[in-house]
């Protein structure tokens, strides 16, 4: 890398470590502790990049977003936050920083991204951050890359004008997802409508509808419940949306896809609504988030006149080895509810049994789903990608893309369970060492051991 990089962040640590490995890179870096330093280094004309943190000593990295982008225009800047919300990644991307990543970060992640900004270095960045009293925070946080990932890609989807399919089990926070697009969205002062069977019983409830959302933000909860009656209205409406075209999003707990090759859902009304699709995990996919969230709820709990409470970490390690079916609403009902009844400040492994014990496992569940066969999971994804065309063939060179999508991902988790051993993973995988060294450079896999950063 060529290029000087200015570095802001509180923590000493994260700054001796930004500064050697960038160095080592063959950066310049300028690290300071102080915001204001940082924008007088800005205001000067140093740096070809700019890492910040969002909590500094002496203001917020995000609201100097606006003042960096008017001063130099083009300076890529990335953000780094231990604010792991969806909250922190809309605003970067409001403000339109070059990237955004959640404490702690992979360092070689962090790396990559900082070579690709200096590489590009893209022009026109002039943003200015709105403050319209929105809540400080969402009941959508986590740290985990499966979260993050989420949170990005809702950040690219909210100012588009693209109909949202969000997927998802119950309890995991769809409708949360929703009403985060549209009150971040440039609709936000429009209304947000949720959409009822009862609203599409007539023949006039589509246009009712319509009147009262005026161009706002149209939910239908999940779709695939609703009669093929109704669905055919939704999809008239969509074609016809009269004087203000609304933003549609839908939300689905079963996979639709599935659902329209058995006839309950219209392939027409699919496709409309299947603009972008967002997957939102459960919460045994990301067991990494549940302190995070119990520690949410509990100061919920405390904020509304409980005792400050917190859990033992015999009881955290209970409520991450439950499988939770239930998912985030589970847990802020337990989380409640031992509000209400513990008997000190810690809540112990004891209480935690307890309320856990009365409510459903998902094991069983676990166990059927593990019958389909990986090619049958394979198989319905591709047709499902050959649908997504219509009647036109998907890009020519179609067997690379897939090998690369199916190989990526599994040399990745060969190399993570081998410890990054090039020659375990080689064994275990079955081929021949200099095979997997190529196929690491080729798919651009990252092999160095990672270091998290706090």
């Amino acid at each position: 890398m060529d290029g000087t990089v200015l570095v802001a962040d509180d923590d000493r640590t994260i700054r001796t470590v930004l500064t050697q490995a960038l160095t080592r890179a063959g950066c310049k870096v300028h690290a300071t502790s102080s915001l204001t330093t940082l924008m007088r280094w800005v205001g000067e004309g140093k740096g070809d990049v700019v890492i910040s943190d969002v909590m500094m000593p002496d203001g917020n990295g995000l609201e100097m977003l606006p003042k960096i982008a008017e001063d130099r225009p083009g300076l890529p800047v990335i953000v780094i936050s231990a604010q792991n919300t969806i909250m922190t990644a809309i605003q970067a991307a409001e403000a339109e920083a070059y990237d955004y990543l959640p404490k702690p970060f992979d360092l070689p992640d962090l790396m990559k991204r900082t070579a690709r900004a200096l590489e590009t270095r893209p022009q026109g960045r002039n943003a200015v951050m709105e403050s319209d009293g929105r809540p400080d925070e969402l009941p959508l946080v986590g740290r985990t890359a499966v979260m993050q990932s989420l949170y990005r890609v809702v950040a690219r989807v909210m100012n588009t004008d693209l109909p949202v399919l969000i997927w998802g089990e119950s309890g995991t926070g769809k409708s949360l997802i929703a009403r985060a697009i549209h009150d971040f969205s440039d609709r936000r002062n429009l209304p947000f409508i949720t959409a009822a069977s009862t609203d599409l019983q007539d023949l006039e409830g589509p246009a009712r509808l319509l009147a009262r959302v005026k161009g706002g933000t149209l939910l239908i909860e999940e779709i695939g419940d609703l009669p093929a009656e109704l669905q055919a209205r939704l999809v008239h409406m969509m074609d016809t949306p009269g004087e203000y075209q609304p933003r549609f999003l839908a939300t689905s707990q079963s996979d639709l896809n599935d659902a329209m090759e058995a006839g309950q859902v219209r392939k027409d009304l699919y496709y409309r609504l299947s603009g972008a699709t967002l997957t939102v995990p459960a919460l045994r996919e990301r067991v990494d988030d549940i302190p995070v969230l119990a520690d949410y709820f509990l100061a919920k709990a405390e904020a509304a006149g409980g005792a400050h409470r917190q859990l033992s970490a015999q009881a955290g390690e209970i409520f991450r080895n439950y499988s939770w079916p239930g998912n985030v609403r589970q847990l802020e009902n337990a989380i409640r509810r031992l509000g209400l009844t513990s008997r000190a400040l810690e809540i112990s492994a004891s209480e935690v049994e307890q309320v856990l014990g009365a409510q459903p496992d998902l094991e069983p569940m676990r166990a059927a789903g593990n019958t389909e066969k990986l090619g049958t999971s394979v198989e319905r994804h591709l047709r499902r990608y050959f649908d997504l065309h219509g009647n036109m063939l998907p890009p020519a060179g179609l067997y690379a893309r897939i090998l690369r999508e199916v190989e990526a991902p599994l040399i990745e988790i060969a190399l993570e369970a081998t410890g990054g051993n090039q020659a375990k993973c080689a064994d275990l995988l079955g081929i021949n060492r200099n095979t997997l060294r190529k196929k690491i450079t080729d798919l651009d896999i990252e092999v160095t051991r990672r270091r998290k950063l706090m």
